[in-house]
């Protein structure tokens, strides 16, 4: 009990003695989580060996199974274990929301045949897969996702049939949000039997620095000998259903800004205050009652302490729970504006 006390007294005074000694309390989280990451450089193996990727100069790498986790748990994309790895620019980490990632991922569809790319009309496939996003939003919104605009080309496709590699980026709005819009820079390195995936994570003001990068990334990842476009046997391989066209589309990933993440943990909280409020209430008499008792515990008998200890926790038994704080934010969201989430999001 008593450490609970005083774990609840410290978070509750923590930003308070933060400001008041002139401490950037998000810099400090930030730095924080970006230092509980460990990055790498050189040369990284991906999937089992079937292509490599030569971390770029200015350039580290984040493993997969931390790839994974931030993504999921620190930028709010849907569970999943798909990510090969990230590459980040070596002065920033995950928590930063002004910079880039760039997640590598990995897709076995089948032998992409790339006969069709010089016949593609890429104004008409534009138009085509505006219609597709705005059909999807519905479900995105019933999923809890914000409603997507693709706003446009940021750069028209290109496909390089030597190295069969290609790349382009779309410009995208999501939901109400004003301001920059939302960049996704893709890249595909086609292979015998599918392709990697690198998607850039940014805003478009990060346009022209990803854009200098270009040439780099491209050069850094290529498939192993066995795996690559040119080892593709037509009586053991599978043919994907699709040409280089159908890659120009997928399914959405979203990097939540770290001031929008902060946004939103502080709304939930304030949205618990004004729902619980008289809990919350009795939970501060309570605090104090028992921190009083305990900096004076020199002055009373221990039967006394025990006694004032099993009182505190009558009033004071647990902590809210992430869903009653949940369900505050929904029960009171008729009578409070819902503020907009900024999301950084890139299409496969």
């Amino acid at each position: 009990m008593r450490k609970l006390l005083l774990f609840t007294f410290l978070f509750c005074a923590l930003p308070q003695l933060m400001y008041a000694a002139g401490v950037d309390s998000l810099k400090v989280w930030r730095d924080s989580v970006n230092a509980s990451y460990s990055f790498k450089t050189g040369e990284i193996v991906l999937k089992d060996g079937i292509a490599k990727i030569m971390v770029p100069k200015g350039y580290k790498y984040l493993d997969a199974k931390k790839s994974n986790q931030v993504l999921t748990d620190l930028w709010g994309n849907p569970p999943g274990d798909g990510s090969l790895g990230m590459l980040f620019p070596e002065a920033s980490g995950p928590a930063d929301a002004e910079s880039w990632a760039i997640d590598v991922t990995y897709s076995e569809d089948g032998y992409i045949k790339d006969d069709d790319a010089k016949d593609i009309n890429y104004t008409d496939l534009l138009e085509e897969m505006q219609a597709d996003t705005e059909s999807e939003n519905e479900a995105r919104v019933e999923q809890g996702y914000q409603p997507v605009e693709l706003v446009g080309w940021a750069v028209a496709p290109f496909y390089d049939a030597a190295s069969h590699k290609l790349h382009w980026a779309k410009e995208l709005k999501f939901g109400e949000e004003e301001g920059v819009n939302t960049l996704n820079y893709n890249i595909r390195i086609l292979g015998r039997k599918g392709y990697l995936m690198l998607n850039a994570i940014g805003d478009m003001n990060m346009l022209p620095g990803i854009k200098k990068d270009i040439p780099a990334l491209l050069a850094s990842v290529e498939f192993n000998d066995g795996n690559q476009y040119a080892d593709f046997n037509p009586s053991l391989d599978k043919v994907a259903s699709y040409g280089i066209g159908g890659l120009i589309a997928g399914k959405v990933l979203a990097k939540v800004g770290f001031f929008a993440l902060f946004a939103k943990f502080f709304k939930v909280i304030l949205l618990a205050a004004l729902k619980f409020w008289k809990l919350i209430a009795l939970a501060l008499v309570a605090l104090f009652s028992g921190l009083k008792r305990f900096f004076n515990r020199k002055k009373g008998t221990a039967s006394e302490l025990a006694s004032a200890e099993e009182e505190t926790a009558m009033d004071f038994e647990k902590p809210l729970t992430y869903e009653q704080l949940t369900a505050a934010e929904h029960a009171t969201e008729t009578t409070l504006v819902q503020e907009p989430t900024a999301e950084k999001e890139t299409v496969a």
